[in-house]
């Protein structure tokens, strides 16, 4: 299963990379969302994909079970969510404000209109 999944994570930072090269600065963006979510699965995946039950100890015991979900990647994937979206938020806002401002899209045509 690993694997596969790493062929996908290849070929979502492959597409996200391809667009982010590309002219149209809405691509831009969407290649910034694609790699963020790259990201996101490449943690999953280097933590490892076990499923199990919560990290918690019950009331009349004193150690965890056997197989426990690990928290630590968990929480690093939300965090990197928020942090994802709040720089995609000021890059779409950015944008808008480049191309009110230039009148075009292409960001070669923004680069000879601010000559």
């Amino acid at each position: 299963m690993e694997p596969l999944i790493a062929i996908v994570i290849g070929a979502i930072y492959a597409s996200a990379i391809y667009m982010m090269l590309r002219r149209s600065i809405v691509k831009l963006v969407i290649g910034l969302i694609l790699i963020s979510n790259a990201a996101n699965l490449l943690i999953f995946t280097t933590a490892g994909l076990t499923r199990g039950s919560p990290p918690l100890i019950p009331m009349d015991g004193s150690a965890l079970p056997e197989v426990v979900a690990d928290p630590l990647p968990q929480a690093l994937v939300l965090t990197a969510i928020v942090i994802a979206f709040g720089v995609l938020s000021f890059s779409v806002v950015l944008i808008r404000r480049a191309t009110e401002i230039m009148q075009v899209d292409d960001m070669d045509q923004m680069k000879e209109n601010a000559k």
